[in-house]
């Protein structure tokens, strides 16, 4: 079980969003000033690293964009990972952590995974071992109940491909971690069709403070 502490990270997450987001392909902004606005967690049975899929809304009005961000949290350095570290922090209880965009980490890749086939639940982003009944989950038709090993993670223009192989199973699945929009994709949209396979859909707010709904990940047979 993850614990969320009530404390301080110098500098804050959203401090290092501000400076890792322009570096990505995907990013359509400008000067950067994301705002949380969204998001779950999810636990690592170890206990060892820290998980969330956070929600960062940038820009103004019908021009902003809303970013998701799967990041772990760990007590050192990820081994393989440099390019992949959105930066360092240090933790009010739990000292320097290292912080990184959590596709590249198989930690995260194998919950999500489980998420996906129904062997993990998410968590409040906020609050200790709270479930999160806004996030729902379709199963990934013909999913594996074991673990995911990471196989590589390719970036689209919107979105994150990460793709997985599973003991026995006849081909690798590819999780698409999508980049959220403003407007919301309609349930119809390739990536939330039945043939693609399992979804997972959570919401986020608007910048008019409205409830927004949209995919979050999906699951595709690679082909």
């Amino acid at each position: 079980m993850a614990v969320v502490h009530r404390t301080t990270l110098q500098p804050t997450k959203l401090e290092l969003l501000a400076a890792w987001l322009p570096t990505r392909a995907w990013y359509t902004g400008g000067e950067p000033r994301p705002v949380r606005v969204g998001g779950f967690r999810l636990d690592d049975p170890a206990g060892e690293v820290g998980i969330e899929f956070m929600v960062v809304a940038d820009g103004e009005g019908d021009e902003a964009a809303a970013y998701l961000v799967p990041m772990t949290y760990r007590a050192g350095p990820l081994e393989g990972a440099d390019e992949a570290l959105i930066g360092t922090s240090e933790h009010g209880v739990l000292g320097k952590r290292w912080i990184y965009d959590g596709t590249h980490d198989p930690v995260l890749v194998a919950r999500l995974y489980a998420l996906h086939t129904g062997r993990a639940e998410a968590q409040h982003q906020s609050l200790t071992d709270t479930p999160d009944p806004t996030v729902a989950v379709s199963p990934a038709a013909g999913a594996g109940a074991a673990d995911a090993e990471l196989v590589r993670v390719t970036e689209g223009p919107d979105h994150s491909d990460v793709v997985v192989r599973t003991p026995g199973a006849p081909a690798p699945l590819t999780l698409r971690v999508r980049r959220v929009r403003r407007v919301l994709r309609a349930e119809t949209d390739a990536d939330a069709a039945p043939d693609a396979g399992g979804r997972v859909t959570a919401e986020w707010r608007r910048p008019d403070g409205t409830t927004a709904r949209g995919v979050y990940t999906a699951v595709l047979t690679e082909r």
